[in-house]
């Protein structure tokens, strides 16, 4: 790899720049919506930022122009609960159009950022695989917004601009603005207490270091025309499964907190439950906290063979779990989440 720009430069996007850094002799740069100063200060100008809006064929235009790279590696997505309209013109309208650009303007490789949350309808996922199909009905829009723009980048495969796709499972590390954040307002709100299921369903989380080093595989085995690498999806996760909510529980009880006691709510009452607070939250023009999305993605089993990234991409999650829980503690330590 001689030159790589990275689309989006938080949560992924920075872990991924963290670690292209240390690589000598390589061109980098970034592209956001706004320049990330605090990455900036802390790589030293080891990468050239470019500003604009990723659906704007002008700015991305002049990006590719500017920096002619060899790779783009494109992370860019709302965060989840906004508005249907937001996942589809930046998913999906943002994605088709670097796609464009991107092979006018001689990119060699394209390395996807998916989720694996494009195959979940709120049933269970039983170490699912690549052949697993899409459902009919996706569960959510940002999933829905997700599994087009992947569609688009699988079929925009080519010999001169070779694509994939990576499903990153439960991403969570240093630098989470959602999942972690989110089990802590748990906390902070009084409501660990609570339990949605029975906790015997098993679930895949991705240490962001993990995801962010799938990524650099991905560029180096397209570049390399690795055979049967290019065109393909994977599913990237840390390989060990955990009982959903033995992971809050973790984060819960390094600072401290272990619920007294436990309140189960079975699945079937939550989601009558969580339909009848959508319910009266639409009338009330309101944001629904509780949804039925919320109980399905916590009582579902959701976990995934990774045989695939293994096998073709070299895969091998660096950081375990157990280590990568230790890390995000001590991060929530020291930012005080």
């Amino acid at each position: 790899m001689e030159s790589v720009i990275v689309f989006g430069s938080g949560f992924l996007g920075g872990h991924i720049l963290r670690q292209l850094s240390q690589r000598k002799g390589l061109r980098i740069a970034a592209f956001d919506v706004r320049a990330n100063e605090e990455l900036q200060k802390e790589l030293e100008g080891k990468f050239e930022m470019f500003t604009g809006d990723i659906t704007n064929k002008e700015d991305v235009e002049k990006a590719l122009k500017t920096f002619k790279p060899q790779v783009v590696i494109h992370t860019v997505s709302p965060v989840h609960n906004l508005g249907r309209d937001i996942y589809f013109h930046v998913n999906v309208d943002g994605t088709e159009n670097l796609l464009r650009v991107a092979r006018e303007n001689g990119v060699a490789a394209f390395v996807y950022t998916s989720s694996a949350g494009v195959v979940f309808d709120g049933h269970d996922l039983i170490n699912v695989n690549e052949e697993c199909p899409l459902p009919e009905k996706p569960m959510d829009a940002y999933n829905e917004s997700k599994a087009m723009a992947e569609k688009a980048v699988i079929e925009a495969n080519c010999p001169e601009m070779k694509t994939v796709g990576l499903r990153v499972a439960g991403l969570f590390g240093p630098g989470d603005r959602q999942m972690v954040p989110g089990m802590m307002n748990v906390l902070k709100n009084n409501q660990t207490k609570f339990q949605l299921g029975d906790n015997l369903n098993l679930f895949d989380f991705t240490y962001i270091e993990n995801a962010a080093y799938s990524h650099l595989l991905a560029a180096d085995k397209l570049l390399a025309g690795a055979k049967g690498v290019d065109g393909q999806v994977y599913f990237i996760t840390n390989g060990q499964v955990i009982y959903f909510w033995d992971f809050p529980r973790a984060l819960w009880a390094h600072v401290g907190h272990v619920p007294p006691y436990i309140i189960k709510m079975p699945r079937a009452i939550g989601l009558v439950l969580a339909g009848l607070a959508e319910w009266a939250c639409a009338i009330l023009g309101k944001e629904p906290g509780f949804t039925r999305f919320r109980v399905k993605f916590s009582c579902a089993n959701r976990y995934y063979d990774i045989s695939k990234a293994r096998t073709l991409l070299g895969y091998e999650p660096k950081v375990d779990l157990e280590e990568g829980i230790r890390r995000t503690l001590k991060w929530v330590d020291e930012t005080k989440q």
